[in-house]
């Protein structure tokens, strides 16, 4: 990390990270995010801060995402993806989520759909066919879900359109970034891609974090809404403003990566379905994955199942039912994540509860979605498709 961008990080640690916690744990899909009695219009300024930021592992920065939220009325917010096969919970669940939270807060979210940007990272082989059917799919699970497609709040748009339509704009763009970088610093972005500086990457892989650090400017995004994998080219970003000397740098909210189920994964791999929970798995599967997950007792650091209740349905829900005999401690509902963790960390709520319960939360979040592909024939299709595809890196 160069010292720009370790003075970035720092400054940016200034919350309170109980205050941070708390706005967690009191936000819901149903509580704040689809709420049609309350209107951005209608909520102060700090209550429009609390709800974006909540969104956020790291903001940089927070003062200048106040001064944002009190100067413009709909800020864009920018978010994208690869379409690249399958959507596991952590794409499908925690977007819907955060997406909801931004247009509860006023702001409009333009959704990138990466297709030329996963052509040049080799998903589905390069086929840019599949890609798009890829695409399509994953845009009917975020409908199933509850994302909030209401109004014009939030717009997907794809890549190869959009860029072929405004190549004016576009490639200048791409071309500047990449005359002012050198290229170890592109290099170290390589995490955006799900690549290590370490690997044989081709041209057009290193081409690509240019390309995405022009997509902040090309779509005026005022808010990179991203994974905390992806800040390296965010901070790429700002650093490019510093030097064509642009005083409105693109605000970074970073949300949290959510592990993969078994013991050591940092991220969830599409790879390795034992990993993941994908959107449209059988209630039968999400149990089965669930009981087999890293679980240690009493051990809450790095314990992919707390992490899905304090990520997931906690957010979702605004509590956590656990339900067992009286004989090993009796039913009990939590509202707070640290609640939650001492219980277990003391050891007086026990894996063989919480794994039930935790399935039992996941299946009904994911119901709608397996509702949708069974019921909805271009769903049930676009799902078929995708089945039969190679997932290729």
């Amino acid at each position: 990390m160069d010292n720009k961008e370790a003075s970035e990080k720092s400054s940016s640690q200034n919350m309170d990270n109980q205050e941070a916690s708390e706005t967690i744990d009191a936000l819901s899909l149903t509580a704040s995010s689809s709420n049609p009695s309350i209107s951005a219009s209608q909520m102060s300024l700090e209550e429009k801060f609390k709800i974006v930021r909540s969104i956020g592992e790291e903001c940089i920065q927070e003062d200048e995402l106040m001064n944002l939220l009190a100067k413009k009325p709909q800020p864009i917010c920018y978010d994208g993806f690869e379409p690249s096969g399958r959507m596991h919970i952590a794409q499908g669940v925690l977007k819907a989520l955060n997406v909801n939270k931004l247009t509860s807060a006023g702001c409009k979210v333009k959704i990138w759909i990466a297709d030329w940007f996963a052509q040049l990272n080799n998903k589905m082989g390069g086929d840019l066919k599949k890609i798009e059917v890829v695409g399509q799919y994953l845009i009917e699970i975020w409908k199933a879900v509850g994302m909030n497609l209401e109004g014009d709040q939030v717009e997907f748009l794809w890549s190869s359109k959009e860029i072929n339509s405004r190549a004016h704009e576009y490639w200048p763009l791409v071309m500047d970034i990449a005359r002012r970088n050198k290229l170890p610093r592109i290099l170290r972005c390589c995490q955006i891609m799900g690549r290590s500086e370490q690997d044989e990457l081709t041209a057009a892989q290193i081409f690509y974090p240019c390309m995405q650090c022009a997509d902040i400017f090309f779509l005026k995004a005022d808010i990179c809404q991203l994974g905390m994998d992806q800040r390296k080219v965010n901070v790429l970003a700002r650093e490019y403003c510093d030097d064509i000397k642009r005083k409105n740098k693109p605000i970074i909210l970073s949300h949290h990566m959510l592990p993969g189920l078994q013991e050591g994964q940092e991220k969830m791999s599409k790879s390795d379905p034992s990993s993941s929970i994908y959107m449209e798995d059988e209630e039968a599967e999400v149990n089965v994955k669930i009981k087999k997950a890293f679980c240690p007792p009493k051990v809450v650091e790095k314990n992919p199942c707390l992490e899905y209740v304090k990520y997931i349905v906690l957010p979702w829900f605004n509590e956590f039912k656990i339900e067992r005999s009286a004989e090993n401690g009796g039913d009990r509902t939590y509202t707070k994540f640290e609640e939650l963790a001492a219980d277990y960390e003391s050891g007086s709520l026990h894996p063989a509860d919480l794994k039930p319960a935790l399935s039992k939360a996941v299946n009904k979040i994911l119901q709608p979605v397996r509702d949708h592909f069974k019921n909805d024939q271009k769903a049930k299709d676009l799902m078929k498709r995708v089945k039969s595809y190679k997932v290729t890196r």
